[in-house]
């Protein structure tokens, strides 16, 4: 083979150099052939740089508080029939296990939101008590300054007994218009008569103070079946001119 020949033969087979070189020009080619126009690639790198700059301004005016924030809208949670539902039956269920007595009222409470479900038999007044008389009695209602004695149960939503009288032995006694009972119950027992019985429901804005001392939870509602025994006069007494105090008979 002469020389010509096997320079010829030599150049029919690219080096590694040119090899590579054709790669790359090839691959320009392809990207170009995918792209509308190459200039459009080439635009990439300047597109990239300028969308980093705008971050990084976007960055720096919300941490100088230059840019005015947006008005946010909360969003108003629609409550479903369906939930309201599970959250009867589970009180109902509860109230079941809690041998609650009969026409109970049912709380559906989601958070601080309670809806009181009632028989028709129950009377609502415009503070927002909630009564039914079992028994009206007879004679007249206790005014301000009498004693009034009864007996009482009272429950929490979930119809769990917290207090009893009877189970103590023992009726309640105080005197109307001191302060001395829960609003909410006062208001309840007002125009109750000798022998009447009556189950109250008493919202929080009218119930008890709370606290660790006391049986009551913050915003719960509680139900009372209270039975009146009597109603007495009370007067005071002076005894050695420094010393008085309140008879009931």
């Amino acid at each position: 083979m002469d020389v010509a020949m096997f320079d010829r033969t030599l150049s029919a087979f690219p080096t590694f150099g040119e090899f590579l070189i054709q790669k790359k020009i090839t691959l320009q080619h392809c990207l170009c052939s995918n792209l509308k126009d190459c200039r459009e690639q080439n635009g990439y790198l300047h597109y990239e740089e300028n969308l980093k700059n705008r971050r990084r301004l976007l960055i720096f005016l919300f941490s100088t508080g230059l840019v005015p924030t947006l008005p946010s809208f909360g969003k108003t949670k629609v409550k479903s029939p369906y939930d309201e539902k599970r959250l009867l039956e589970q009180n109902r269920r509860i109230q079941k296990e809690n041998n609650a007595p009969d026409d109970f009222p049912s709380f559906v409470r989601e958070g601080f939101d309670v809806k009181v479900l009632a028989s028709e038999n129950y009377i609502k007044c415009d503070s927002g008590l909630v009564y039914r008389d079992f028994e009206v009695g007879e004679g007249d209602s206790p005014k301000s300054g009498q004693q009034v004695i009864f007996h009482y149960v009272g429950y929490n939503e979930s119809g769990r007994r917290i207090d009893s009288t009877y189970l103590q032995g023992t009726p309640a006694r105080i005197r109307m218009g001191t302060n001395g009972l829960v609003p909410g119950f006062e208001e309840g027992i007002r125009d109750m008569k000798p022998g009447g019985k009556r189950r109250i429901i008493i919202p929080p804005e009218l119930g008890p103070p709370v606290g660790p001392s006391t049986f009551f939870s913050s915003k719960q509602f509680e139900v009372f079946d209270v039975e009146l025994l009597s109603i007495q006069d009370c007067q005071r007494r002076t005894i050695l001119a420094f010393y008085s105090d309140v008879i009931c008979n």
